[in-house]
């Protein structure tokens, strides 16, 4: 097992990383301050993994509640019974809600736990390879709105987060591809060494080869986790971990929540992010190749979806609530391995960009 520690002061926590963690009491007891867990997953999670987890917190006293699966359901209403089920145990103040699921049970469930009696402990246990790279790490929480993707959250950090590579035995091959769209992030935004490593190595993590998904998970987090102790609440630095994200928003709200898989939008976002760095003189045609070959080689999509069309793309963008100021600010790779978070680029250019891929199109059907 692997730990890393992300200093925050009094909100500081350990990510424990390795295999078979799942249902090891002496992981998560000392970050447990009462008697009442409230375990949220999801139902294609908890059938699989609920009876194991709930090992773990013997001795407590345990419920749970299952949301249904998928993004299209992080919204307010079903946020809203999860916050029933609290009410009706009569949970208190000193309660943990623990998240077992992907990336949209963290996220609902943290937000939940920000919210409850004006904020209880949480534990990350992420069981999609996506969620153990990226959304279980740094306190972000949310719920998503029809007009915009995670426009209604919270700065909350869990107590604890558990990444066991056992779970992710069950992934299925999109949903795996889906979450290297994160991992290749890590390398493109600050870390070259990485970047070259995955270019080698792909073919390892596709195979599931655990010391490859071990060395990708530990790789990632550590990236993740020197920005989050700089730029806790996104202020500054942290903002680079949205490469491709103003992009992917866009993509996942105009087709609709569920047809593209977060990491699919990503992957094909940080590749219009290069089109754009290119434009602007930054990237080399052979730097913008490796991106697309190594996105390619994930078996990820690399052209926005064809029914989407510019100027609907660009309201999309607008609506992201990295846009302040009436400019969509936006992260671009100046090399792999560098980024900058930039809004005085030519808007011409950005439209380029747009119509370049959309143009083409492909994707995801």
């Amino acid at each position: 097992m692997k730990t890393i520690h992300l200093e925050l002061g009094e909100h500081s926590y350990p990510i424990f990383i390795g295999a078979d963690l799942l249902g090891r009491a002496e992981l998560v007891a000392p970050y447990i301050r009462g008697q009442q867990v409230l375990i949220v997953s999801n139902e294609t999670v908890a059938p699989l993994y609920l009876k194991q987890a709930l090992e773990a917190f013997d001795g407590y006293r345990c419920e749970s509640i299952i949301l249904p699966d998928g993004e299209q359901y992080k919204t307010p209403q079903v946020l809203n019974t999860i916050f029933d089920a609290l009410l009706e145990l009569r949970f208190d103040r000193k309660c943990t809600l623990v998240a077992l699921g992907g990336g949209v049970v963290g996220d609902i469930t943290g937000f939940a736990a920000a919210c409850y009696q004006r904020g209880v402990d949480f534990i990350q246990i992420p069981t999609t390879l996506l969620a153990q790279v990226d959304s279980s790490v740094g306190g972000k929480t949310g719920v998503n709105h029809p007009l915009g993707k995670n426009m209604i959250g919270a700065f909350h950090q869990p107590r604890c987060v558990i990444a066991d590579i056992s779970v992710l035995e069950t992934l299925d091959d999109r949903q795996l591809s889906a979450v290297l769209a994160e991992v290749i992030k890590y390398g493109l935004i600050q870390d070259a060494d990485f970047f070259c490593w995955l270019e080698d190595n792909m073919d390892r993590l596709l195979a599931r080869e655990p010391e490859a998904l071990i060395h990708a998970i530990h790789r990632s987090c550590q990236d993740k986790v020197e920005v989050v102790a700089i730029d806790e609440k996104e202020s500054g630095i942290r903002a680079i971990l949205n490469m491709g994200h103003t992009f992917g928003h866009a993509i996942e709200t105009g087709v609709g929540y569920g047809r593209w898989l977060h990491g699919e939008a990503v992957a094909t976002g940080m590749l219009m992010a290069a089109d754009l760095s290119q434009r602007l003189g930054w990237l080399t045609a052979g730097d913008v190749a490796r991106i697309d070959n190594l996105i390619d080689k994930a078996c990820l999509p690399t052209r926005a979806p064809a029914d989407l069309q510019c100027d609907q793309f660009l309201e999309l963008m607008a609506v992201d609530k990295k846009a302040s100021g009436g400019k969509i600010h936006l992260v671009l790779p100046r090399a792999i391995g560098e980024s900058v978070v930039c809004a005085d680029y030519d808007p011409a250019m950005l439209k380029q960009t747009l119509e370049a891929h959309l143009a083409v199109g492909g994707g995801v059907q």
